[in-house]
């Protein structure tokens, strides 16, 4: 298991600003209603929505793999 020190995080205004989009925007990729874009891995601490870095990449990954193909 990681370590608090290396486990990398990203706030929502961090990740629109990574995507160059709107933190809305990264919400609706949060809840899956995007059409044709799987749904941000994410969690919640407290009231705050936070995205692991490791995930935000495999998906970033993943989602330029899937670029182009019908669901």
């Amino acid at each position: 298991m990681a370590s608090v020190e290396t486990v990398r995080v990203l706030t929502v205004t961090e990740a629109a600003r990574e995507l160059r989009c709107s933190k809305a925007h990264v919400h609706h990729l949060i809840a899956g209603t995007v059409p044709g874009v799987a749904p941000l891995p994410s969690l919640w601490l407290g009231r705050r929505r936070l995205i692991l870095r490791t995930s935000f990449e495999e998906w970033l990954r993943g989602s330029e793999q899937n670029h182009g193909k019908l669901l």
